[in-house]
């Protein structure tokens, strides 16, 4: 699997902007896991009762499974009856090396806040 963004430059200064952005609006200094909770938030459109460990654990993962299905390593499959969404595994996702994991989700998280 390509990186979208292949400069690093380019990769940089766009992944900065974006936590400048974040950091602005809502007053904190958020690193990865905390915009992936912020978009698995987004992506839940409420937020649970309780917000334990696994509750946060499990926002996060909502937030994986979106951005990576943004290049079809993920597909949705459903919103079960507590309004999580839920999404299967493609092939493309064993495409991604496991060196380019951190690199690949940030891109996504870049191409996330650029589409919507």
């Amino acid at each position: 699997m390509e990186s979208m963004l292949s400069d690093d430059a380019i990769f940089q200064e766009k992944w900065d902007q974006l936590k400048s952005l974040l950091n602005t609006r809502f007053g904190e200094d958020f690193d990865m896991n905390g915009i992936l909770f912020l978009i698995g938030i987004q992506e839940l459109a409420t937020i649970p009762d309780t917000l334990g460990k696994q509750e946060k654990i499990e926002i996060i993962h909502v937030a994986v499974c979106k951005l990576l299905s943004l290049f079809g390593c993920y597909e949705f499959e459903r919103i079960d009856a507590d309004g999580w969404p839920h999404y299967l595994p493609t092939e493309t996702l064993k495409g991604i090396p496991r060196n380019r994991e951190n690199r690949f989700i940030q891109e996504a998280i870049i191409r996330y806040f650029e589409d919507y």
